[in-house]
């Protein structure tokens, strides 16, 4: 180990943070680690660093003493109040002008008020949205740094080499003040959350529906990754399906039981969509979903006595397949077209300059939902970059406009047969919604006005009212 001060130092060692450890050291930076166990930082140490420039150290005074000015300390510990109690232990043998950057999933709230105390401080404070899972982590992930501005000239060359490239691009991008990064990491998880459960709609139908076995469903979901589908979650989809169990000889996937977790981004997501009074139900839907999965004694209870229809779907499978996928991608815009609604309306609320094509370009490489199709998005907003909602770019609206008669179609047939896809019909009903200029709200506000007087407005003259709807 060099006598020279590391370039950054980083708390918390879990399986994330000790791949991006070995990513940062991977691009020539000398790295100082430092972990609440002090156990899990010496086995880290002594096991995977040998011969690389990356120091332990059990104490956080001298952790601290170790690094460069200014000291870059990137925390990646559990979101919530863990991440205060570092700041709190650390932050005292930091001084002005030291930068703090949290990599974890922190709600974004969360960080608009740590970076606010740490100016208060006189340190400034940079909230990362990483993703891209362990893999992206080792190998180069999509990060979405926000916070003070003045420490992005610090961090930013660092984290650029450390962040997935694609076409000698880094996806990585200073996205706005204090609580930026971590909301556009969020939006990135909720629509995570609907693009997850839209395939797994996709393949309960195929299943249920059609019939279609593992390694049938293997060769549906190939086909889709080589064409306008390609993403990093179809392409582990065609992987699970491939999978064999080496105990049974089953399909790995069919041994799994049906009851989904989740860490809470996606909840945030849709708790904020409700109080930016802005539209996400498939995100929403893909939230429930797993919450519904999550009972399932419940479910086998009710699934004994609750009668619905059943069946499969009669004629050519292979159409009917070409019908989902077309179908699924539909349902994919239009989850995405509530991402970035929501992200629209939050720029308005918290002050944020966000540029939609830039987060795109973000989003195309290292993280989980990257994919094929979101250099689309980039140039619909190239082309107008105050374009209201994605179904309304020239190129969005053609696609969605051919795939609707089998979009209905597949949503009716399921209906019939009693296959649940919540997200895949929330999608058309959005659709549906957002291009009715006229919707069943007269009679809803009528009812409030009715109950409580909230009022009304009328569409024949100007004013607000209020009827006494007995006299």
């Amino acid at each position: 180990m060099s006598d020279k001060l590391s370039d950054i130092g980083l708390i918390g060692l879990a399986v994330m943070g000790q791949n991006l450890v070995l990513n940062l050291e991977s691009k020539g930076f000398q790295v100082s680690v430092f972990n609440r166990t002090t156990a899990t930082m010496e086995e880290f140490v002594a096991q995977r660093c040998g011969g690389k420039q990356i120091q332990g150290y059990a104490d956080i005074a001298d952790f601290v003493a170790s690094l460069a000015r200014p000291r870059r300390v990137f925390l990646m510990v559990k979101a919530g109040s863990a991440v205060d109690h570092m700041i709190a232990a650390v932050a005292p043998h930091l001084e002005a002008g030291d930068i703090l950057l949290d990599g974890g999933n922190s709600l974004f709230t969360d960080t608009i008020r740590r970076c606010q105390e740490a100016g208060a401080r006189d340190l400034l404070y940079i909230g990362t949205g990483v993703s891209g899972g362990e893999e992206g982590a080792l190998k180069g992930p999509a990060v979405m740094p926000g916070g003070h501005a003045a420490a992005w000239d610090a961090v930013g060359p660092l984290r650029q080499r450390i962040s997935a490239h694609v076409e000698d691009e880094p996806c990585c991008a200073y996205i706005g003040p204090d609580g930026a990064g971590h909301y556009v990491k969020m939006i990135h998880n909720g629509i995570e959350y609907g693009d997850m459960q839209l395939i797994c709609e996709a393949y309960w139908l195929m299943s249920q529906g059609l019939g279609l076995r593992a390694a049938e469903l293997h060769e549906v979901f190939t086909e889709w990754n080589a064409g306008e589908l390609d993403s990093y979650l179809i392409e582990i989809t065609r992987d699970i399906f491939g999978k064999v169990d080496p105990a049974t000889g089953q399909p790995l996937v069919e041994l799994i039981l049906d009851t989904a977790g989740q860490k809470g981004t996606g909840k945030w997501t849709s708790q904020n969509a409700l109080d930016l009074g802005v539209p996400a139900p498939t995100i929403a839907e893909a939230v429930f979903a797993r919450c519904i999965s999550a009972i399932k004694a419940e479910r086998v209870a009710a699934s004994a006595v609750l009668p619905g229809p059943s069946g499969v779907i009669e004629g050519d499978r292979a159409a009917f397949v070409e019908m989902i996928r077309k179908s699924l991608y539909a349902s994919k815009i239009c989850s995405y077209a509530q991402g970035f609604q929501l992200m629209r309306e939050a720029g308005r609320e918290y002050g944020w300059e966000l540029n939609f094509g830039e987060i795109a370009k973000l989003w195309r490489g290292g993280c989980i939902i990257r994919a094929r199709f979101l250099h689309r998005i980039t140039e619909a907003y190239q082309r107008d970059p105050q374009l209201a909602n994605l179904l309304l770019d020239p190129f969005f609206k053609q696609v969605v406009g051919d795939a609707q008669a089998a979009w209905r179609e597949v949503v009716a047939t399921a209906t019939r047969l009693g296959v649940p896809i919540p997200a895949f019909s929330s999608a058309l009903s959005y659709y549906d919604s957002y291009r009715s200029a006229r919707l069943p709200a007269n009679l809803l506000q009528a009812q409030r006005d009715y109950f409580g007087a909230h009022t009304y407005e009328r569409i024949d003259q100007p004013g607000v009212f209020h009827t006494e709807w007995l006299a």
